[in-house]
C-alpha cells in the first residue's frame, strides 16, 4: 500500500493527516487522489468504510482559493448524518489550510442556514433535497464551484433523490470536475455518469473478505484513558510469546514502548521514523525472542513476515476494514491458531460493526480484566511452570532444603513464598498516553426500507419534485413548519 507521502498532497493537508494519525493510504485513496488532483472526473465503486471521503475531500481541498470567500467545492450526500460526518473530516482534513466547510440538510433552520451561507464557505456538504431548495430560492451561490461530489449515490436513488441530483448537476457550472461514488452501479447511476460527467476514469474497490479462519477475534469495550492499563492487564493474562500491538501514530508507538518498558515488559516500537538499520535490529530481537512485544504502525508493519505470533492487539482501531484484515493476518500462520483483540472507544461501536460487516466475521466481546484478575493470572502462570516442574524435572538436590522449610513453615506458607518468588509482578508505573481521535463511521442502512428516509425535514422525497409548478409559497411553508419541528437536531 502506498503513504500519503507518496501522493504529493500538499503540506497543509499532510500536517492534517498526521494529526489524524493516518499514514497509509487505503485503495480507494490511492487510485482517487492521483486523479482527483489531476483535474479528471471520477467514477468510485467502494464500500462505506474504505475512505472515500478522503479520496475526494483531499484533491477538493487543495484546489480551494481559502482567500475567495465563495462556495467552491460541494458535496451531495443521501442523509443529514452522512452530511454532518463529512463535513466534520472535511473539516479535519482542511483545518491547516484554513478552509471553512457547512453541513446543510433538512431540519435545521432555513434562516439559520441562510446566514451560514451568506457567512462564506469555501465547501458545502448538503442533502439533496434542502440543496435544491436553497438553489430554487437564490439562497445558495453555487456558480463558483469548481469540484462537485456525489456520494453514496446509489443510496441517493433509492430514497428517490435522482431527478433531483441530475437538476443540481445542471445548475452547477459545465467547467467543473465531478467525482461520483457508489456502492452499486444501476443504469440509473450509470445515465448520470455519461451525460453529466466528462469522461470519467473508474476506480473499482473491493472489500477483501476473511481468508483466515485460524484466528480468534476480540473486542473490548474502553474508553480512551482506560486503554494502557487494560492492555498491560490482558498481557499479564495472556502472556503471549510473541505479541504485535498496532497504534496509529508514531507518537502512539513511543508512549506505549515507554509504558510497556516502565511496566516491565520486554518492547520495542518500530514507526516510519526509524532507520532501516534499526528497524531490522528491532525485528531480529523480536524474531529471535529477545523482546517480546512489538509496538508498530501500520506502515512500519508493512511486508512483515513473522512466524509466531501468538497475539494481535489492535490498541486503536483501524481507518478501515482492510487495514483490519492486514493487522489481524500478522497471527494465526502456518496453520497456527492466532487471538486478535481490537480495543473500541464506545464512540467507535458502528465502526466495529461495520468491520464485522465487510470482513463477514464476528467480533466477540471481551470484558476488560481488573488489575486484579491480572495479578491472578501472573500466579496461574507460576503454578503451571511449578506444575510442569514437578513432573520432568530431577529435584532429589533440593529434597533436603525443603525437608528444612517444612520443619520452619506450613507447606501452604512455604509453595506460597516459592509462588510469590517466581511469580512476575508488574511495576506499578503510572502511564499516561497522549489521546487519539476516535475513528468515525459513516451512518448505515435505516431500519425502514425505502421509506425510512434519514434526510429528514425538508429532504424526504423533495417537495419541489413532488410540486412541480405549484407555487413556492406552499413549499416554503411547508419547509419551515418542518424545521421548526427539528430544532433540537444535534449537529455533532
Amino acid at each position: 500500500m502506498t503513504t500519503f507521502k507518496e501522493l504529493n498532497i500538499s503540506s497543509p493537508i499532510m500536517k492534517a493527516l498526521e494529526k489524524m494519525g493516518f499514514e497509509e493510504a487505503t485503495p480507494i485513496q490511492e487510485q482517487t487522489i492521483p486523479l482527483g488532483m489531476a483535474g479528471k472526473d471520477v467514477i468510485g465503486q467502494a464500500q462505506t468504510g474504505t475512505g472515500k471521503t478522503a479520496a475526494f475531500g483531499i484533491p477538493m481541498i487543495d484546489k480551494i482559493d481559502k482567500d475567495v470567500k465563495k462556495i467552491q467545492g460541494l458535496v451531495v450526500a443521501p442523509t443529514r448524518e452522512l452530511a454532518i460526518q463529512v463535513s466534520e473530516e472535511i473539516h479535519r482534513l482542511a483545518k491547516f489550510k484554513g478552509v471553512r466547510t457547512l453541513p446543510v440538510y433538512g431540519g435545521q433552520h432555513m434562516e439559520r442556514q441562510i446566514r451560514a451561507l451568506k457567512d462564506g464557505p469555501h465547501i458545502v456538504v448538503a442533502t439533496p433535497g434542502r440543496l435544491l431548495d436553497h438553489i430554487r430560492r437564490k439562497t445558495i451561490n453555487i456558480s463558483n464551484v469548481h469540484t462537485a461530489v456525489l456520494d453514496e449515490a446509489d443510496e441517493m436513488l433509492n430514497m428517490g433523490f435522482i431527478d433531483d441530483i441530475r437538476d443540481i448537476l445542471k445548475s452547477i457550472p459545465e467547467q467543473r470536475q465531478t467525482l461520483l461514488f457508489s456502492a452499486t452501479m444501476p443504469k440509473e447511476i450509470r445515465n448520470i455518469a455519461s451525460t453529466l460527467m466528462k469522461n470519467p476514469e473508474e476506480v473499482k474497490v473491493k472489500s477483501k473478505e476473511m481468508t483466515v479462519s485460524n484466528i480468534t477475534q476480540y473486542f473490548v469495550e474502553v474508553h480512551e484513558k482506560q486503554k494502557f492499563d487494560t492492555l498491560t492487564n490482558l498481557l499479564d493474562i495472556h502472556a503471549p510469546e510473541l505479541a504485535i500491538i498496532f497504534g496509529r501514530t508514531k507518537k502512539r508507538v513511543d508512549e506505549v514502548t515507554e509504558g510497556l518498558h516502565a511496566r516491565g515488559f520486554r518492547a520495542e516500537g518500530i514507526h516510519g521514523d526509524l532507520t532501516q538499520g534499526k528497524r531490522m535490529s528491532v525485528l531480529n530481537k523480536f524474531k529471535n525472542g529477545r523482546i517480546e512485544i512489538l509496538v508498530a504502525t501500520d506502515v512500519a508493519a508493512r511486508g512483515l513476515d513473522i512466524s509466531g505470533v501468538t497475539h494481535v492487539y489492535n490498541l486503536d482501531v483501524p481507518q478501515d476494514p482492510e487495514s483490519y484484515v492486514h493487522r489481524i493476518g500478522r497471527t494465526g500462520r502456518a496453520g497456527k491458531t492466532g487471538e486478535a483483540i481490537t480495543f473500541i472507544t464506545p464512540r467507535e461501536m458502528p465502526h466495529l460493526h461495520l468491520i464485522e460487516k465487510v470482513t463477514k466475521s464476528k467480533i466477540k466481546r471481551l470484558q476488560a480484566p481488573s488489575m486484579d484478575e491480572a495479578k491472578r493470572g501472573q500466579q496461574q502462570l507460576t503454578v503451571e511452570k511449578v506444575n510442569e516442574t514437578v513432573s520432568k524435572s530431577e529435584l532429589q538436590d533440593y529434597r533436603e532444603s525443603a525437608s528444612g522449610l517444612l520443619d520452619q513453615y506450613d507447606s501452604v506458607t512455604v509453595v506460597a513464598a516459592a509462588l510469590k518468588l517466581l511469580t512476575k509482578e508488574r511495576h506499578d508505573a503510572p502511564v499516561t498516553l497522549t489521546s487519539v481521535s476516535p475513528v468515525s463511521v459513516k451512518g448505515g442502512k435505516g431500519g425502514g426500507g425505502k421509506k425510512n428516509y434519514r434526510g429528514g425535514g425538508g429532504d424526504k422525497r423533495n417537495n419541489f419534485s413532488r410540486n412541480k409548478g405549484k407555487p413556492a409559497g406552499r413549499n416554503r411553508k411547508f419547509q419551515n413548519k418542518r424545521g421548526s419541528n427539528n430544532r433540537n437536531q444535534n449537529n455533532s
